[in-house]
């Protein structure tokens, strides 16, 4: 009879490695690290046009877009502005943090504990950089159309654009450690991005950002979440 790996490593004095201990990382460390960078780079740029006004014609066109022309009243059917409100609040505080709760509480359960300390230290961070940056920037709201709902605070990067992107693909990322087939991770990992970006839309579309606000605060949050993606691929080569 063939022996598993598993006798192998008892043979050999090793404990086995058990499914709560394998970590499968999409991106490699130096992958994980050279996007990070690459997004927070970009932000920058943006950052830097932003707080030299060159791209405010830019901006006002992008609010515009999705405006008629008769009283800037948001383009399509009636209840559009209600599907609109209904995609952003998939970036709202209190949905985020209950699916964060909910996937750390998960992976606690099946015995993951770095992987759910990863994605906690990651969101909860995340926020924290988020709120000081809009801080730090202090840019008013639009004031070229209606706000289609309720805000406060300031205007760049947008709040929910950057936290919908760590929550949402730090939660792809993380949870698709679970399984060992890569397209798995790379679906979930499609699926976090996609609903990432259609928080950030809608943001544009109830006239409450600016569209450099959004893309601003997308790029950073994915940088952020691409972060705990190289955080997961030093525990995979430590539990390989």
């Amino acid at each position: 009879m063939l022996n598993s790996p598993q006798d192998h490593q008892a043979a050999a004095g090793e404990s086995p490695k058990t499914d709560a201990s394998r970590c499968h990382a999409l991106l490699s460390l130096r992958a994980a690290l050279i996007c990070a960078t690459l997004c927070w780079v970009v932000f920058a740029v943006l950052a830097g046009l932003m707080l030299s006004g060159r791209h405010a014609d830019l901006d006002n066109l992008g609010l515009l877009l999705f405006r008629s022309s008769a009283g800037l009243e948001l383009r399509g059917p009636s209840w559009a502005a209600d599907m609109t409100r209904g995609m952003t609040e998939l970036g709202g505080v209190t949905l985020r943090h209950l699916l964060a709760a909910s996937a750390v509480a998960m992976l606690l359960l099946f015995g993951m504990r770095r992987q759910a300390a990863i994605l906690f230290v990651t969101i909860s961070s995340g926020w924290m950089i988020g709120a000081l940056l809009k801080l730090g920037f202090a840019r008013p709201r639009p004031t070229n159309v209606s706000h289609l709902m309720g805000v406060e605070g300031y205007s760049f990067p947008s709040g929910h654009s950057f936290n919908a992107a760590v929550v949402y693909i730090s939660l792809a990322v993380v949870l698709g450690t679970l399984s060992p087939r890569e397209n798995v991770r790379r679906a979930l990992v499609a699926t976090g991005i996609a609903i990432s970006i259609l928080v950030s839309l809608s943001r544009v579309m109830l006239g409450v950002h600016y569209p450099s606000d959004v893309l601003a605060g997308w790029i950073a949050g994915a940088g952020w979440a691409l972060l705990a993606s190289a955080w997961l691929s030093m525990v995979s080569t430590q539990s390989s």
